[in-house]
């Protein structure tokens, strides 16, 4: 089943009525029936399997409990529509691939308003006898889309706006306003008559300078026009009345753009890498276009700050900068490597400093457990170590360390189960060893997962196991699992191999690409069968 055809039949049981649409945006069907009577199931689905590519249309009016929608074309229609939304409007909203909008309304009872276009500059109107094309349907330039948060399954459908159903039918030139009254003919004296006189002048005047305000209109032009509006109402305003009026508008706009600023600025702060302004609209419910405008508007000044910057192509999409800065104090700092002690002796060819990373990748198998157990058992009476296990339980290191002699007891190591965000349990001054760094996909991601654990160090060290295909180079994640490591070690087929050392003990003796085969016993005894040799070997 097509995600088109599901949806189709998901607005249907929402006692929508819906239709097959081309994608020219014409039916596919004579559709005056479906104003009178919504299609069963089957019929929708003999629809869509007659015709694979056709969009979803929502037939609009009394069919479908009498639902409208607002479609708004451009910036103008979307001015002009703000306007006659209260601020806290919440309904469903879809974008369209032309990069309009679809704000979906259900009338009040006993009110029905007809298709019209044009009637608000930039908008029409889909109610009594039209249809919508509904996500997910594709257009030519893109796919019809819900607005995050803002889907049917989201939220409910708001009811419209009597200030928008005012507004359009004092632009129609013959608007039925009631079922059960005759079409009024509404001319523009008559209109002006109602408009700014007794009983609504003072809401009136509020409503045109708010307007003008949140417009962005320089104050003394907003004064100008509040001027003559106000001399011209019935009865006109003394200039002490209009002038309050006009400090509460202002007011306003200036308190709703620092709050919304401040929230928006608070959430980047909060905020790290990606980040994207639907998730804000989420989280804050803001969903009037008023507020998306407002939004970006600060999103576009914190980037001009350096705060954030665009990213990607896909509108909305943001970076945060990180611009902090920690120095490097290298007359400071400690000039001694850790003193460690490693299987094989390899601390004669590679010294460990603080805040380093060491890699061990092996095949399943290869002995990475075997190796770290002794680096426990050589290293304990000296280092605080801290070992973290993804899969060992209690009973399985009994097992495994009984092999090694010495009493139980005397194993100094603090053995913690552990599988994910080791950063947020590493001891930045103690050995820690995590057995291992499970991720089963988007391996990509290792680099970044050794990072967090990097970051955390000061005075100690991270030893990671990871998992390698057998006859692998690397480790899951390839050259990203090697960026942090300072010391990167491969377990495979029984040869243990420095694919990277970065920190000499002989600076005259290359340690990189060194290699030593070895047998396993008891699960913990290793036994040399080749001494460290240099071997290359194609990646």
């Amino acid at each position: 089943m097509t995600s088109i055809l599901k949806s189709a039949l998901a607005y249907r049981q929402r006692n929508l009525s819906v239709i097959p649409v081309r994608p020219d945006k014409k039916p596919f069907i004579k559709w005056e029936e479906y104003q009178k009577r919504i299609a069963e199931p089957d019929e929708i689905r003999g629809w869509f399997k007659k015709w694979p590519d056709a969009n979803v249309g929502i037939v609009t009016g009394k069919i479908s409990g009498n639902l409208g929608v607002i479609d708004i074309d451009d910036e103008s229609g979307r001015q002009a529509v703000e306007e006659l939304l209260p601020e806290s409007y919440l309904t469903p909203m879809a974008e369209t691939p032309s990069e309009g909008e679809h704000i979906y309304t259900v009338m009040p009872e006993g009110i029905t308003l007809s298709n019209n276009a044009k009637v608000i500059p930039g908008t029409d109107f889909r109610g009594e006898g039209g249809f919508v094309v509904a996500p997910p349907s594709k257009g030519e330039k893109g796919s019809y889309c819900w607005k995050p948060g803002l889907s049917l399954d989201d939220i409910a459908i708001a009811e419209t706006p009597q200030a928008y159903i005012d507004r359009v039918q004092a632009g129609n030139a013959n608007s039925c306003i009631n079922n059960n009254k005759q079409c009024l003919y509404i001319g523009h004296d008559e209109v002006m008559m109602k408009l700014f006189t007794a009983g609504r002048r003072n809401e009136d005047l509020f409503h045109v300078i708010n307007a003008l305000v949140k417009s962005r209109l320089p104050e003394n032009e907003v004064v100008q026009v509040a001027d003559i509006l106000a001399k011209n109402c019935i009865p006109p305003f003394e200039e002490k009345e209009l002038s309050s009026i006009i400090s509460s508008a202002i007011k306003r706009a200036s308190t709703r753009d620092k709050s919304l600023s401040q929230m928006v600025r608070e959430w980047v702060s909060s905020s790290y890498g990606i980040i994207y302004s639907s998730e804000f609209h989420k989280v804050h419910h803001t969903s009037s276009l008023e507020d998306h405008k407002n939004i970006s508007n600060v999103l576009g000044r914190l980037c001009d700050e350096g705060l954030i910057q665009r990213y990607g192509n896909k509108s909305g999409c943001f970076r945060i900068i990180d611009a902090t800065e920690e120095e490097i104090d290298f007359l400071n700092c400690p000039t001694d490597c850790l003193d460690l002690k490693w299987p094989f002796e390899i601390e004669r060819y590679v010294r460990i400093f603080p805040k380093n990373i060491v890699i061990i990748a092996g095949s399943p198998d290869a002995g990475k457990t075997a190796f770290l157990l002794n680096l426990v058992e050589m290293n304990m009476n000296s280092q605080k170590i801290f070992y973290f296990s993804s899969e060992m339980s209690g009973t399985e290191f009994k097992d495994r360390m009984s092999n090694f002699e010495r009493k139980l007891d005397s194993w100094k190591v603090k053995l913690i189960e552990r599988g994910s965000n080791f950063q947020d349990v590493i001891r930045p001054d103690a050995v820690n060893i995590i057995d291992f760094l499970e991720i089963h996909d988007d391996f990509y991601q290792v680099g970044g997962l050794i990072k967090d654990i990097y970051d955390c160090l000061k005075k100690g060290t991270a030893i990671i196991a990871l998992q390698k295909n057998k006859g692998a180079k690397l480790g899951l994640g390839g050259f990203r699992s090697m960026e942090k490591a300072r010391l990167y070690l491969t377990l495979d087929d029984h040869k243990l191999r420095i694919e990277k050392a970065k920190n000499w003990t002989n600076s005259r003796v290359n340690p990189n690409k060194l290699e030593l085969e070895f047998k396993l016993h008891q699960g913990c005894i290793f036994q040399v069968v080749k001494d460290w040799s240099k071997v290359d070997r194609e990646a």
